[in-house]
């Protein structure tokens, strides 16, 4: 029922003359299934204290309420369409009203990590972009019909959520910044192992893929206590983003995954100045697949202490003055940061090795991220001691990775397994750091059991690594004129 309902609310989306990609879609339908869900949260939460004998305060003022505006029911618990609003009154006051009174709620807020704070940030950064009120009701009455009762459905619409996400990132290079293969994501965590009481943080969360995966692994442990939940809840997982579009749907994607009032903040993680991080600031696990080819301005290099325009040179190191001592990562970068002889490149290798123990280097095959025609490797450090030896681990699934051809988790199991004893086989090795030239500190992959040939790309990958070259270029271009004027 319910994939049928986000197919619908997705066509009628289509219709309307403001929503015009896959981008579009995912924005505008996550608004109104933020207000339903906050509308079932509510009320869940009146019942509770109607139970105690308590007095439920209402977040929002009764005008503002879904039920009120969205969804006024008849008596059998249909939507009253005499009292509904729809056509140019709905958009209006949608438009007019509605959003600027929820946007005010962060100059409000108690604090960033309440739920008043996420409602004001969320409806401070996106518009209503559906253009006909008559468009808006009818997605209205669909978003209506969902539920968020039971920890099923919850289940079940977060799976949605999640497929929509993946359908974005396919329609387009944008998209696909904020998709990263969940069979992936969910190796790397096994690999770090989180532990109840250790706070995990992702600096350009994107759509908070590795977050929500972590939640559910951690939620699923057996024997969790009233306090463990609570932690997990409010003081275990943390996020960072510099888009309105990716932030806001991180937020959605946290909260139909379970996690109430997220603690993901709307801000670019690199403007920060990684000498201002203290200790109070630093995580015990980082997980992250950064943003690359983007070229930072020199106000933003001048936060580093090694100068580079490359995203994702910047956000490693950030990650490695954000680890505790002991703290573990898993950071998607891609694979030519293990050879370039560019200095940036050298020296950030050189951090690296010195300060922390790169103990696991996994190669991942072309195709891996669905639109990205660039090969990536996946860093697992841990921060405090130097690395002596290095494992690396070739993934090869036996068939050309695509659309047609996701990554799995079946396709990560024996790189899981191998990787708990450092296993040597024909797709894992490990060297002795002595061995590496100093000079360089070239950790390029080289396999010595003859697995390094050149595989063949399709033509599929070969235009999607043209339009990846075309969008870093793009970028190149805005930043210059950002200089120029």
């Amino acid at each position: 029922m319910f994939e049928q309902t986000f197919k619908n609310i997705d066509d009628i989306l289509h219709k309307d003359a403001g929503c015009t990609s896959e981008l579009d879609y995912t924005e505008q339908s996550s608004w109104l299934l933020f207000l339903k869900y906050l509308d079932a949260l509510e009320r869940d939460k009146a019942d509770e204290a109607k139970l105690e004998g308590k007095r439920y305060t209402f977040i929002l003022g009764e005008a503002f309420r879904w039920e009120q505006w969205a969804a006024p029911k008849t008596t059998d618990g249909r939507i009253d369409h005499n009292a509904a609003m729809t056509g140019d009154d709905l958009r209006d006051f949608v438009n007019g009203k509605l959003f600027p009174y929820l946007a005010a709620f962060k100059q409000r807020a108690s604090g960033p990590n309440t739920i008043e704070y996420k409602i004001g940030e969320v409806f401070g950064e996106i518009k209503n972009k559906i253009q006909s009120g008559y468009n808006l009701r009818d997605a209205i009455d669909l978003v209506d019909a969902l539920r968020f009762g039971s920890q099923t459905e919850k289940h079940e619409l977060s799976h949605l959520y999640e497929a929509k996400i993946k359908n974005m990132g396919n329609a387009g290079r944008n998209g696909g910044e904020y998709y990263t293969p969940r069979p992936l994501i969910r190796a790397m965590i096994q690999v770090l192992d989180p532990k109840i009481g250790e706070r995990i943080y992702d600096g350009a969360c994107g759509s908070a893929g590795f977050l929500c995966e972590a939640f559910e692994y951690l939620s699923n442990r057996p024997g969790l206590t009233t306090s463990d939940l609570k932690t997990l809840q409010t003081r275990t997982f943390y996020g960072k983003e510099k888009k309105s579009l990716a932030y806001v749907i991180a937020i959605m994607n946290m909260i139909l995954h379970g996690i109430e009032a997220p603690n993901v903040v709307h801000a670019n993680t690199l403007g920060e100045n990684i000498n201002d991080i203290q200790e109070k600031d630093r995580y015990d696990v980082i997980l992250a697949n950064p943003p690359f080819g983007g070229k930072e301005r020199k106000e933003v290099q001048q936060n580093f202490p090694i100068k580079t325009g490359e995203t994702a040179f910047l956000f490693l190191q950030h990650f490695i003055k954000s680890l505790k001592a002991g703290g573990r990562a898993a950071i998607v970068i891609k694979n030519t940061f293990l050879s370039n002889t560019d200095n940036a490149s050298t020296n950030l290798r050189k951090l690296l090795l010195e300060s922390c123990n790169l103990h696991t280097v996994l190669d991942m095959p072309g195709g891996t991220f669905q639109g990205a025609g660039v090969k990536t490797v996946v860093l697992f450090f841990e921060k405090g001691a130097p690395t002596r030896r290095v494992w690396y681990y070739q993934l090869s699934p036996g068939r050309n990775m695509g659309k047609t051809n996701p990554l799995n988790d079946g396709d990560m199991a024996d790189f899981v397994d191998r990787q708990k004893v450092f296993s040597d086989s024909a797709q894992s090795w490990s060297i002795d750091l002595k061995g590496i030239a100093t000079g360089t500190y070239d950790l390029s992959v080289k396999n010595p059991n003859g697995g390094n040939e050149v595989e063949l790309r399709t033509p599929g990958d070969i235009l999607d690594e043209i339009a990846t070259l075309d969008a870093e270029s793009a970028g190149v271009l805005a930043t210059i004129r950002e200089l120029v004027a």
